[in-house]
């Protein structure tokens, strides 16, 4: 059975950091492009960074580039987004997502249970 399980969410004063972290299995992690996805109240859901499965492409939301980082290492089946230069736009529901496309087209799509992220002094 496939689980994203993850961690480091929390309160932060405007200016801190967090790094979240998202460890998976049952999934061949490697296989699967990292999502890190955010949603506030009365907000749509954003896309707030990838990264592909060998690791080495990344792209982010205009709106965290320069203050976040994604990356993952796939020997420990984890992918981490680092967040600095926290603002109290960036309070959301965060979610960790893997998703791939077997070669008969199937898309597969798993996500992590969510951490609350909260900006604000």
């Amino acid at each position: 059975q496939v689980r994203l399980v993850q961690s480091g969410g929390g309160l932060v004063q405007p200016g801190g950091s967090l790094r979240l972290s998202c460890a998976a299995s049952g999934l061949t992690f490697g296989t699967h492009t990292i999502n890190w996805y955010r949603q506030a109240p009365g907000k749509e859901r954003e896309l707030v960074a990838n990264i592909t499965s060998p690791g080495r492409g990344t792209n982010y939301a205009n709106s965290v580039k320069d203050r976040f980082i994604i990356s993952r290492d796939n020997r420990k089946m984890m992918a981490y987004l680092q967040m600095n230069s926290l603002q109290p736009e960036d309070t959301a529901l965060y979610f960790c997502n893997a998703w791939r496309v077997s070669p008969g087209g199937v898309v597969y799509d798993f996500w992590g249970q969510g951490t609350q992220v909260t900006v604000s002094s």
